[in-house]
């Protein structure tokens, strides 16, 4: 579950990983697969990395192409006893990585 520690939120399932488009715009997807009773712990980190990232907006939220300055896409896909979240977010590069530096990982 995220919650808030010294750095900033703590997360326990979502790892991000980052990709830059080469013109100052970065897209930061996370995914976590797990069994039903884990679920909602992994809905919470997505709601907080999303607070976290509202608060700190660079921007109105909404689609770039539309004048948005971030954006972010949430897709849940079940397949057995597993349910796969996915969280990607866009936008520009600095605000990003500002944004992930303030994501923990528990040590």
């Amino acid at each position: 579950m995220a919650i808030e520690g010294e750095g900033g939120l703590i997360l326990h399932y979502l790892i991000f990983d980052a990709s830059d488009d080469g013109e100052g715009t970065g897209t930061w997807e996370a995914m976590a697969s797990v069994r039903a009773a884990q679920l909602p712990e992994v809905l919470q980190e997505v709601r907080a990395v999303l607070a976290w990232a509202d608060g700190h907006s660079p921007g109105p939220r909404g689609p770039l192409d539309e004048g948005g300055a971030w954006d972010a896409d949430r897709l849940v896909t079940v397949e057995g006893e597993w349910t796969t979240v996915t969280l990607t977010i866009t936008g520009p590069w600095d605000w990003g990585e500002a944004l992930m530096a303030g994501l923990d990982r528990p040590s």
